[in-house]
């Protein structure tokens, strides 16, 4: 299956953990492309049969700086016959924590996705959580 995954990241955690997932996709059978939400366009989802979405949450605005304007342009889609998971870092001592992944969990929901997993949040340093994230992608759709 064609899969993306779209971050946005301010100080490289999402990267980092996108790049866990990305790696249990592929183990699970999935082709996947990475990118980062500064490169990417709304409209490229449709090309996909799984959408990732991933954001740190940052107060008061909470989504990602960069992928605020990909979350409001995601109005735009019907992801009808998509199959879609959000997923991010965040902190605990932080009120709203992972409010952002939610965020993203609840548009893909009304844009048409079927949710395929329950959102990945990720709680502190994000390398200490490298074997959860990478089976937690693994664990989406296996094909293998």
């Amino acid at each position: 299956m064609r899969a993306i995954i779209v971050f946005g990241s301010f100080v490289g955690n999402t990267e980092t953990l996108s790049g866990y997932v990305k790696r249990g996709l592929e183990q699970a059978g999935h082709t996947v492309v990475l990118k980062d939400v500064v490169y990417a366009d709304v409209s490229e989802l449709l090309d996909y049969e799984l959408i990732l979405l991933a954001s740190p949450t940052y107060e008061p605005k909470m989504i990602q700086d960069d992928m605020i304007g990909f979350y409001e342009k995601l109005q735009t889609l019907d992801l009808s016959g998509k199959q879609a998971a959000a997923f991010g870092p965040g902190d605990t001592a932080w009120p709203d924590f992972c409010e952002a992944v939610h965020y993203l969990d609840k548009r893909l929901r009304e844009r048409g996705a079927q949710i395929v997993s329950a959102p990945l949040l990720i709680d502190g340093v994000v390398e200490e959580h490298e074997k959860e994230a990478v089976a937690w992608g693994k664990a989406i759709l296996p094909l293998t």
